[in-house]
C-alpha cells in the first residue's frame, strides 16, 4: 500500500446544489476510482443533469492539485480517490390540492465533494479520524471506561433447544 503521507491530496467542494443527493450519487459512482482524465471524459457524456456540475467540480480540484504541485503536468496524473455526495438543505413547498387541502413537496440539494490525489489509495486511508472515535455514544466506543462487555442472555428458544 503506497504512503498516504507524502500523497498529494487535493478536494473541492460543491455545496447547496440543487440536484437530489440520490441523482447525484449516481454519476459520482460512475467516476470513483478512476484516472481523472477518464473521469473527465465520462462526465462530459453523461447524460443525467448533475454530470455538468460535477465535471466542473472535478476541473476545479485538479486546478488546485496542480497549483498544490506544479510538476503535475495534466489529469491523467491524479486518480479520483473519494467522491462524496451528502445530503443539504430541503426546502419545503406547499402546492394546493382539492377541497382546500395542500401537499407538502420537498425540494432536495447535496453537497458534493470530491477528492483527487497522485497515487492511488482508497478512501479509508484518507479518513481524519477512525470510525470508532467518530461514535457520540461513550458507551459504544472501545476505549472507552463505560464500554463493558454485555453478556449473553439466552433466548427462549436457546433454553427449549438446551432442554
Amino acid at each position: 500500500m503506497p504512503n498516504t503521507q507524502d500523497a498529494l491530496i487535493a478536494r473541492a467542494v460543491l455545496r447547496d446544489i440543487r440536484h437530489t443527493p440520490q441523482k447525484a450519487r449516481r454519476v459520482v459512482d460512475l467516476v470513483r476510482g478512476m484516472r481523472a482524465d477518464e473521469a473527465l471524459n465520462v462526465l462530459k457524456f453523461a447524460p443525467q443533469a448533475a454530470g455538468s456540475d460535477v465535471y466542473t467540480l472535478l476541473n476545479s480540484a485538479i486546478a488546485n492539485a496542480k497549483q498544490q504541485n506544479p510538476a503535475i503536468r495534466d489529469a491523467s496524473e491524479l486518480w479520483v480517490v473519494e467522491a462524496l455526495v451528502d445530503e443539504g438543505r430541503t426546502m419545503k413547498r406547499f402546492r394546493p390540492r382539492a377541497q382546500g387541502r395542500g401537499f407538502r413537496i420537498l425540494k432536495r440539494s447535496s453537497h458534493i465533494s470530491v477528492t483527487v490525489s497522485d497515487s492511488k489509495v482508497t478512501s479509508k486511508s484518507l479518513s481524519r479520524t477512525s470510525t470508532k472515535a467518530q461514535t457520540r455514544n461513550p458507551k459504544r466506543s472501545e476505549k472507552s471506561p463505560l464500554a463493558a462487555p454485555v453478556a449473553a442472555v439466552p433466548t427462549p428458544a436457546a433454553k427449549g433447544a438446551s432442554n
